[in-house]
């Protein structure tokens, strides 16, 4: 019989993620309390803790590629007329 493979939300993840850097469980604790393997627990929270940076950077994207959409109408504008 063939297993389907789990698939896990980003609302969960986080609220594991969440849970395991509370630290008031043990890693071990949390992956019985959500039928995970500790190594899944340990693999989102470096992923979590890698990406955490890119939470406060995406204004500055945002700010540039604004930025680059008045340059692009300014060039349009003027090759138009």
């Amino acid at each position: 019989m063939k297993q389907t493979r789990r698939k896990f939300t980003p609302e969960f993840k986080t609220k594991v993620i969440l849970e395991a850097l509370s630290e008031r469980l043990s890693v071990t604790e949390l992956a019985q309390k959500h039928e995970l393997h500790p190594t899944r627990i340990a693999q989102w929270k470096r992923e979590f803790l890698d990406k955490a940076s890119e939470v406060f950077s995406k204004g500055e994207k945002a700010r540039k590629t604004e930025q680059d959409y008045q340059q692009e109408n300014e060039a349009l504008y003027k090759t138009i007329g």
